[in-house]
């Protein structure tokens, strides 16, 4: 995962979201996921985008639909993702494959560790609590919960492979609701909320929290 110059983990988890321009979805995905993840003290949680515009704001759209979901959205600003913003990371939540492909290709070794959030959530949700115990371990009885968050992740990983993937690639993206209707963006949140759900309830529960 995301390493310091002595190649030992850093002290949290560090969790990005990314999609084009930072101001739709992986913004939407930040604030919610910041949200259920409240509880793990390590996590801190970021969005950046592969074309944003430094600064940007949310579209009105986007800002209702955070709202709707009960979120608070007038402070986000758009930053553009760098190298450095990869490399950092413990976990990437990419929001369409466009944008797993495009951090993979910024930073190679983030394969291991970068998901599309629909695929994230696919690979999580059968996850059973005997099967995080066994991911976990190999870990010292105090391990940290950043550590036990990595775990997870390579529990994620892993997986790849033997579930069952979407007949349609698409299924795997949150339709990007750029411009585009009402309803469009409607869409994007019943695809993103939910399996936002998914990814933070298998982090909780590798965090130990409820």
């Amino acid at each position: 995962m995301s390493f310091d110059g002595a190649d030992a983990p850093s002290p949290g988890f560090s969790l990005l979201t990314v999609c084009t321009g930072n101001i739709c979805r992986s913004p939407l995905a930040e604030l919610h996921l910041a949200r259920e993840l409240a509880g793990l003290t390590s996590v801190s949680v970021s969005s950046a985008g592969t074309m944003a515009v430094d600064d940007d704001v949310m579209p009105e759209q986007a800002r209702a639909l955070a709202r709707s979901f009960e979120l608070e959205p007038d402070g986000h600003r758009a930053r553009f993702l760098f190298e450095r913003d990869v490399r950092d990371a413990d976990l990437v939540i990419a929001l369409a494959r466009e944008h797993r492909r495009a951090v993979v290709a910024m930073h190679p070794r983030a394969s291991r560790y970068t998901f599309t959030l629909r695929e994230a959530a696919r690979l999580a949700r059968d996850v059973t609590d005997d099967e995080i115990a066994t991911a976990l371990s190999h870990l010292a009885d105090d391990a940290s919960e950043a550590d036990r968050l990595r775990a997870v992740v390579e529990l994620l990983a892993s997986r790849r492979g033997t579930v069952e993937a979407p007949e349609d690639p698409l299924g795997d993206d949150v339709v990007d609701p750029y411009r585009r209707s009402d309803e469009t963006f409607a869409e994007s949140g019943r695809q993103l909320v939910p399996a936002a759900d998914v990814v933070a309830d298998l982090l909780r529960r590798a965090g130990g929290v409820a």
